[in-house]
């Protein structure tokens, strides 16, 4: 076979050439080659409803989106999309033209980035991020704006004032995610307040990332489409694969006014274009689930973390312990370790472990460098066996 042809142009594109692999196929990657325990991806280690795994079946054996299913989404999904949130948060959206399935919460950000952004424009993102966020906004062209949630009394804080000092002329889009990943934190009621003042002040456009919707063990979680002048400038974003652990279907979505979901749709059908035929039926019927079901799902998660955040404290880590999501986060330094992505390079070998640095979230790599994120969405046995494990530090 020829070589590749040469180029003193390197091959990737040069938006994307600091990125590299992601630090979670790196780190999986190294629990799988290490035989040790992971709790870096954000993954159950169980599947979710039995039911729900039985209606998927069901559609596919009917012949129900097998072939591709329309372009916004199969009208049973949209339909559950829109009595979901109507239900928990009585918004209204019309699921003929203000709902949109996406390819998973990761796709729906993309659509939403490369729709809405020109080069140039400024995005303010809340870090220690989730990765995709860097990754989509640099394809936009767009200029990232990090706001720090710094560690303050056992949480990961939002300064407003901070925020408010980053927005200027260029600023076009604020991208939020509460519940918060990987700090845990679930952005108040007061907070979202202002955060939605300052955008109707400025007339930024709002992108919400609020995929641990029903992962919230403090308080509540409140969409920022419902602050008086949101709904109009906020691009909500949802999934499944959290909230029913079946992350390997990939159905997301977007809830937004007609003209902004027009425009996702327009990036969006030259991604995927459509995906999860099937699995958007099952979806449907997932999210009709009663009360009880959601209950016992956070209830379990947070017997969860706190099994794991008990291990994680009797180990000698510094525990921060999450109000939402599937994630805790320590700080390493009470260890007498002072570079996470060095110790969890090293964890699998010294207690057969896999944890996920934080430094890889940050602009500035120097405020994450001694905190590691810890992923609890795992059977109870597993984390006890982890706990045990780490106790060996």
């Amino acid at each position: 076979m020829s070589a590749p042809v040469s180029s003193d142009r390197p091959f990737l594109n040069r938006r994307l050439a600091a990125f590299g692999t992601t630090i979670f196929a790196e780190m999986s990657a190294l629990a799988a080659r290490t035989g040790s325990i992971n709790l870096g991806q954000g993954f159950p280690d169980t599947d979710g409803p039995a039911e729900i795994a039985q209606a998927a079946s069901r559609a596919v054996l009917d012949g129900r989106g097998n072939q591709y299913p329309p372009g916004p989404g199969v009208p049973e999904l949209r339909t559950a999309i829109a009595a979901h949130q109507q239900r928990f948060y009585g918004l209204s959206y019309d699921p003929d033209t203000e709902v949109l399935v996406t390819a998973g919460a990761t796709e729906a950000i993309a659509a939403s980035l490369l729709a809405l952004l020109e080069p140039g424009d400024e995005v303010i993102a809340l870090e220690p991020y989730y990765d995709s966020y860097a990754a989509c906004i640099a394809m936009a062209g767009a200029v990232r704006v990090p706001v720090t949630l710094r560690p303050h009394a056992g949480a990961f804080v939002l300064d407003l004032d901070e925020l408010r000092a980053a927005v200027t002329p260029r600023t076009r889009l604020l991208l939020l995610n509460t519940p918060h990943n990987p700090t845990g934190t679930v952005l108040t009621r007061e907070e979202l307040t202002a955060v939605a003042a300052l955008a109707v002040e400025r007339d930024l456009l709002v992108v919400t990332d609020e995929v641990y919707e029903h992962l919230v063990f403090e308080g509540s979680h409140t969409p920022l489409a419902g602050f008086p002048g949101m709904r109009e400038r906020t691009v909500t974003i949802s999934s499944a694969g959290k909230t029913f652990s079946f992350t390997g279907w990939k159905v997301g979505w977007v809830t937004a006014p007609p003209e902004l979901v027009t425009a996702v749709r327009s990036a969006k059908q030259f991604l995927t274009y459509v995906s999860s035929g099937p699995f958007q039926y099952a979806i449907a019927e997932a999210l009709a689930l009663p009360d009880t079901y959601y209950d016992a799902f956070r209830a379990d998660l947070a017997a969860k973390r706190d099994i794991l955040g008990d291990g994680l404290t009797a180990a000698g880590f510094e525990v921060f312990r999450p109000q939402g999501t599937y994630f805790i986060t320590t700080d390493i330094t009470p260890l007498g370790e002072k570079d996470g992505l060095a110790f969890c390079r090293a964890l699998p070998e010294r207690c057969g472990v896999v944890a996920i640095p934080y430094q890889v979230f940050y602009d500035d790599k120097s405020a994450g460098a001694t905190q590691v994120r810890w992923a609890f969405c795992k059977r109870e046995d597993v984390l006890r066996e982890a706990a045990a494990r780490l106790r060996l530090l």
